[in-house]
């Protein structure tokens, strides 16, 4: 489908049906500082993640791979 021959082609367009949300209607976020807990929780987790042994059933599957 072609539309440059289709009359209606630019009326198609998803952004012209949205309705315009300017500055004046965008959300106002109010972000709260984040707490040294939840960075170290953060932290945490992530080292927890690191230190988890690989399964043998995916180093079988990354050795057929490779």
């Amino acid at each position: 489908m072609n539309f440059h021959d289709d009359k209606d082609g630019d009326s198609r367009r998803k952004s012209d049906n949205l309705p315009d949300n300017g500055p004046d209607f965008a959300p106002k976020s109010k972000k709260k500082p984040a707490s040294p807990e939840v960075g170290h929780a953060l932290r945490s987790v992530y080292q927890q993640t690191i230190n988890e042994d690989i399964p043998p059933e995916m180093l079988d599957l990354l050795g057929k791979l490779g």
